[in-house]
């Protein structure tokens, strides 16, 4: 906020027998200084104090309206002014107190502020003139001294040590931290990300910036001071003159943002921070929360001695302004300081704005008059509390000085235009920021009487929406940055030293009304943050748990093999809630099975679960996937389902076929069935250890008969490509394998998908899928596109048809690769008989050796003249050689090495 100067360009300094009765009390914080004053103000006929924040100006009104009543103390900051007509005492910002009136008792608090680029000016401006008839007090750290002599040489000044030991205890994580912590940033953003993770950690925690209304800010330190959080997050703005019960002080960063550039915190600055730990007799302590954070051994022993290097500057600006033209009135803002050591301000907001405002053409034009020129700076006094210096603010400052030059008042349509945009409740946090700001803006307008018609009203509306964003605000940061929950049961908790905890049939745990977690099979999760705060809230929750527990033990074990359902991420589900994982082992058929280790069960109750999981995990297995287990040993399989389904039925020259045909199974047929087991329920062909060409017809029918069915591209059994099969199946390779491809699991009832590059080939072929281009189809399908195809090429050359890509689901790109990966080749071109279509491409079988009746032809392909295919055989001499039955027993024996 800038200074109201038409309040005090025509103060000057006071006699040097007023400077006599000037004293200073400087130190660090904790040091009482303010409480002195107040209580010496207060002595007094009459008083003033300026206070460098709003919300200290606040503080200090309501007590001593407490003290007091109402009818005496005043109150005068930038948008608030309260003022009954015998008040004696006034309680200001810095830059509202009214000099024009005398009073026996004047105080400014925090003058070391002096040396801030922004406000500094201020202060010194109040040093050099402020006076009480009676009683001048300044307050401040002791770096301002040597300056302050210079300026004031008869001036007593008093030392004052601090009530408490404030010492530095190194880093300190952010969750390690204890209860009555603050933790300080220096942006926005990093204060939301801290209180997101104290929430989450600690329970919640109180929010201080000062972009915060007072109203909101007064709010916020009042959910920490009466104990519903135990952590506060904030800017810097805590640093002057918050009295709070912290503990320790927490840097979560080392540098700030001046306005210009980042720059570190110098040690006064981190001793103005830190300070706020440790109140009255009670010792405080800081530190920093990273590693890489890291205060200097110099600074630290400053601040725990509270020794600094004395202030070498402060800043200044002419009070004292020449209002006769324009260019006087700039000159005299740009006068010179009286003392070498004070700097000039320049590029203040309120001379910026003049310089804005001055050079626009309408404006410029009627600034022919004293009147005029000092209405036009009072405008330019009117803060920009979003600190955007926009057009906007530009802007409206140009609305309202043609309104007030040409109407004397300001239009009140106009008014309740601006003010009710503001009206609004929705939105971010940030969003309610940014219309608090705004309205602020107005308060400082409305409480402009000779501005307005109806000031008192306009005021009222002002006010009433700022507190209703306030409280808003309020509720927003608390809704965000705290576990109300948390907050609510401790105070039962307090209150009646006990909480009782009910568990609802969903699981849904609550103590005393409010939700505080869900038990989640075996498993208790809480909702609240883990933290100090939620301990005797969870132990209240966990009282009631275990007799829970065991009746969910005692369902599980009776529960039908159903109920136990495979999740694709390895776990099984019990009542919608993991409970188990599966784990490899040496059969890929014969899953291990691991329990979650729950804190609730005991070790008993984990074994009873475990062997009921393995059970119905076996059962289900082999339900599903029977047809491939019974692969692996056929015979004795078949003997054994034949024994328990068709004793009591069949005949028994039923019993005596089904027996033969069982017994008629050639070792190469075993052989095949058990590398089809092996691949959990299909197989390549061409990755066979024995050729299926030569197969009997007896091994061709029990083969069909224990559900095979013998492809081209792979042998597989067809019941077992549903979506429960597939999906198993995958589980299991998965498990067995080690390696995850859930991702890559075709939807249900999809009969074609994108391979996954990352995905292996063996992946797709143990579901039943085969790897044909960049595709993977269904063993079935690619089995009935393979039958097509072959088809087509008999004719000779060929070309893509519907009918293939319909059955494969494919593109003609991706039909044109998955040709090539079944042995096809390109063999020519035609262009499309559409626009902005590619060619068509022709394909035809590639050139192969194959043997007919012991001869070798090499097949070869001519066009005849009717564009038909003719095959033309060239015999060669070529001696049969006889190929070993690799199942022989002179085949084992030759393979077997002797040591």
């Amino acid at each position: 906020m800038n200074l109201n100067l038409k309040n005090i360009s025509n103060t000057k300094p006071n006699s040097s027998s007023n400077d006599s009765k000037v004293k200073a009390l400087l130190g660090p914080t904790n040091t009482g200084k303010t409480y002195y004053a107040m209580d010496r103000m207060l002595s007094h006929r009459s008083g003033i104090i300026g206070f460098p924040l709003r919300l200290l100006a606040r503080e200090n009104y309501d007590k001593a309206v407490l003290q007091l009543g109402k009818s005496q103390v005043a109150l005068v900051t930038g948008e608030e002014k309260i003022i009954p007509p015998n008040a004696k005492y006034f309680c200001c910002t810095v830059e509202s107190m009214p000099l024009e009136r005398s009073f026996a008792f004047v105080a400014i608090d925090e003058i070391q502020i002096a040396s801030d680029p922004d406000r500094g000016y201020i202060f010194t401006d109040r040093i050099l003139n402020a006076r009480g008839s009676e009683e001048t007090v300044f307050l401040g750290s002791e770096t301002i001294k040597p300056l302050l002599q210079k300026i004031l040489p008869k001036c007593s000044i008093e030392i004052r040590p601090r009530l408490s030991v404030l010492s530095y205890i190194g880093v300190k994580k952010i969750t390690r931290l204890k209860p009555r912590s603050a933790v300080v940033a220096f942006s926005v953003p990093e204060v939301y990300k801290i209180a997101e993770l104290v929430r989450t950690k600690k329970g919640g925690a109180a929010i201080v910036m000062g972009a915060l209304s007072p109203r909101t800010r007064n709010a916020q330190v009042e959910l920490y001071q009466s104990g519903q959080v135990d952590y506060l997050i904030a800017t810097d703005a805590i640093g002057m003159g918050l009295n709070m019960d912290i503990d320790h002080v927490a840097f979560a960063s080392d540098t700030k943002f001046d306005g210009n550039t980042p720059r570190y915190l110098n040690p006064p600055e981190i001793a103005q921070i830190a300070g706020r730990a440790g109140r009255h007799t009670r010792n405080g302590s800081f530190g920093v929360v990273e590693d890489n954070i890291k205060f200097d051994e110099d600074a630290i022993e400053q601040i725990e001695s509270h020794t600094f290097s004395p202030l070498k500057n402060i800043w200044w600006r002419n009070t004292e302004l020449d209002f006769n033209s324009l260019k006087k009135l700039f000159n005299s803002l740009d006068a010179n300081p009286p003392f070498n050591f004070m700097r000039k301000k320049v590029g203040a907001l309120d001379t910026l704005s003049l310089n804005y405002l001055s050079e626009i053409g309408p404006i410029k034009s009627k600034i022919n008059s004293k009147e005029t020129l000092s209405l036009l700076w009072n405008i330019c006094q009117i803060p920009d509390f979003s600190n955007s210096l926009s057009g906007m603010h530009f802007n409206l400052l140009e609305k309202t000085f043609e309104l007030l030059l040409s109407h004397g008042k300001l239009d009140n349509d106009w008014i309740k235009s601006q003010i009710n945009r503001l009206n609004n409740f929705d939105g971010e946090i940030d969003t309610l920021l940014n219309r608090i700001s705004n309205i602020r803006t107005w308060t400082f307008i409305t409480n402009r009487k000779n501005w307005l018609d109806e000031s008192e009203y306009w005021q009222q509306q002002a006010k009433t929406i700022e507190d209703r964003l306030s409280d808003e605000l309020h509720r927003r940061l608390t809704q965000r940055f705290v576990d109300k929950r948390i907050v609510i049961l401790n105070k039962t908790l307090r209150e009646y030293n006990n909480l009782e905890a009910v568990i609802r049939l969903d699981g849904t745990v609550f103590v005393e009304g409010e939700e505080v977690g869900t038990l989640n099979g075996f498993d208790f999760i809480p909702s609240l943050s883990q933290g100090e705060k939620a301990g005797p809230i969870l132990t209240a929750a966990r009282k009631i748990l275990p007799k829970e527990i065991e009746r969910r033990v005692r369902e599980l074990l009776m529960s039908d093999n159903a109920a136990f359902k495979f999740n694709n991420d390895v776990s099984i589900l019990w009542q919608n809630n993991k409970v188990a994982t599966l784990i490899n082992s040496e059969n890929i058929y014969s899953p291990k099975i691991n329990v979650n280790n729950y804190e609730l069960l005991s070790d008993e109750q984990i074994k009873q679960i475990e062997l009921r999981i393995s059970e119905a995990v076996e059962n289900n297995i082999k339900n599903i996937l029977s047809e491939a287990i019974n692969l692996e040993k056929p015979v004795l399989n078949n003997l054994k389902e034949l024994d328990k389904e068709k004793q009591s039925t069949a005949t028994e020259n039923e019993v005596n076929k089904e027996v033969k045909i069982n017994k008629d199974l050639s070792g190469k047929a075993l052989g095949i069935a058990y590398q089809v087991y092996e691949g959990l329920g299909s197989a390549k062909t061409s990755n066979l250890s024995m050729s299926v060409n030569n197969l009997s017809e007896i091994d061709k029918r029990n083969l069909a008969r224990l559900g095979l069915r013998l492809g081209v591209e792979t042998i597989y059994l067809p019941n077992l490509l549903k979506p429960a099969s597939v999906k198993l199946r995958a589980l299991l390779w998965s498990v067995f394998n080690q390696i995850f491809c859930s991702s890559s699991l075709p939807p249900d009832g999809r009969v074609s998908v994108i391979i996954d590059p990352d995905t292996k080939h063996a992946f797709y072929r143990a579901i039943g899928f085969v790897p044909l281009g960049k595709l993977a189809l269904r063993a079935d399908i690619a089995e009935r596109l393979s039958a097509l195809i072959r088809l087509e090429a008999r004719k000779g050359k060929f070309k893509i048809n519907d009918a293939m890509l319909s059955i494969a689901g494919s593109t003609k790109i991706q039909m044109e690769e998955v040709l090539y990966d079944m042995g096809y080749i390109k063999v020519g071109e035609e262009p499309s008989s559409l626009v902005d279509q590619v060619p068509i491409i022709i394909f035809e079988r590639k050139k192969k050796i194959i043997k007919t009746r012991g001869k070798s032809y090499n097949e070869k392909v001519k066009k005849s003249k009717n564009n038909q295919i003719k095959i033309k055989a060239n015999p060669k001499n070529h001696k049969k050689e006889k190929v070993p039955d690799p199942l022989s027993p002179f085949a084992i024996l030759k393979s077997i090495k002797i040591k």
